[in-house]
């Protein structure tokens, strides 16, 4: 019987590599972030009730499980995607990645504007990586 011999470049031979869904997860942790600043600045008084605690709590859960989400597709794209020779030609490419990763766990425990902004700022920076690395240019664009 004759074998045959078969290689991928990541866990799956699918090919579809996109830092949209990270994009999209970062701007969400961006809006529920955003979203729970506004609601403690305008329900101080009110901050022990049942409704003010079930909407934090709400925006809360969504911001981490975005964050987790973004992570994991910036992950996907850094350990799948990226190989030793994208570093010639984009040299930052390990820190922008370990610090990208390193604001989604930040997001996940603080409500940091800075940090939501800083967020979307590397996903942007790895967006522009990922497509010089494919030889395109795709605008930068968000949804909300």
């Amino acid at each position: 019987m004759n074998q045959i011999e078969a290689s991928a470049h990541c866990d799956g031979p699918c090919g579809v590599y996109d830092p949209a869904s990270a994009r999209v997860a970062a701007e969400a942790v961006q809006s529920m972030t955003k979203k729970m600043l506004t609601l403690a600045e305008n329900h101080s008084a009110d901050s022990g009730s049942a409704a003010y605690i079930n909407t934090m709590s709400r925006y809360a859960a969504i911001k981490e499980e975005e964050a987790h989400k973004c992570k994991e597709e910036l992950l996907v794209l850094w350990t799948d995607f990226f190989k030793p020779t994208h570093l010639e030609t984009i040299p930052d490419l390990h820190n922008t990645f370990w610090q990208a990763a390193k604001l989604c766990s930040a997001c996940k425990v603080e409500v940091s504007a800075q940090h939501a902004q800083e967020l979307m700022d590397a996903v942007e920076a790895i967006h522009h990586m990922f497509w010089s690395a494919k030889g395109r240019e795709v605008p930068w664009i968000r949804a909300s």
